[in-house]
């Protein structure tokens, strides 16, 4: 008896998934912001902070995602990234997707909604990237073990910082990836319009959130 495989899906066919997920998480989060509002207002000092701490998390987020495209843009498929910011986390780009997501969710200025944001991009995120793992180990077997067992999967480990005396550069990729995280600033123009339209008393409140 022959053993059956199930079949396997390669890296592009897994971003494909990822963006879909994000995509809907994304809608079904927006429609939840537009029901609630932060605690005191959309006026209030706590909405103002939290808002302005989200955009410094989105700017983060940004500058952080471009680091790490210097160092893995083109690669992923041809070798194991092991310096940079991927000797302390085999996904740095997820981490700062995470803080970007946070951001995201901020502009609600609610805490809560920023922080369910990045409880979404985590869900979507681990299912990926357990079957970038997946296609990892089928193309680079033992090398891809040791890294694996070495470097954390997300949170960072600093003590295990290693890096590159020079880098070999795609300034394509690195202006794509820069394209892609401007896309969290589209967040402020779209929650403002739902400041504006709770201000007006067009949406109905259901809750009020920290």
């Amino acid at each position: 008896m022959t053993a059956t495989h199930r079949p396997t899906l390669d890296l592009s066919t897994v971003q494909k998934i990822r963006k879909a997920g994000v995509l809907v998480a994304l809608v079904g989060l927006v429609g939840l912001a537009l029901v609630t509002q932060s605690i005191g207002g959309v006026d209030g000092e706590w909405h103002e902070y939290v808002e302005n701490t989200g955009f410094l998390a989105m700017i983060l987020a940004i500058v952080g995602r471009a680091w790490c495209s210097l160092y893995i843009g083109g690669r992923k498929k041809s070798e194991i990234v092991d310096r940079g910011p991927y000797s302390i986390s085999r996904n740095p780009l997820y981490v700062f997707s995470y803080i970007g997501a946070f951001g995201i969710g901020a502009q609600s200025g609610s805490v809560t909604i920023g922080l369910a944001f990045v409880l979404a991009a985590m869900a979507v995120f681990y299912l990926t990237v357990q079957r970038e793992e997946a296609f990892l180990e089928r193309e680079f077997g033992a090398v891809y073990a040791v890294y694996k067992a070495r470097t954390p999967r997300f949170w960072p480990r600093f003590s295990l910082w290693r890096d590159e005396e020079e880098l070999t550069i795609r300034p394509a990729l690195f202006l794509t990836t820069i394209r892609d995280g401007l896309v969290f600033l589209l967040a402020i123009p779209v929650f403002e319009l739902i400041d504006a339209g709770q201000a007006a008393q067009w949406l109905h409140i259901v809750a009020r959130l920290p």
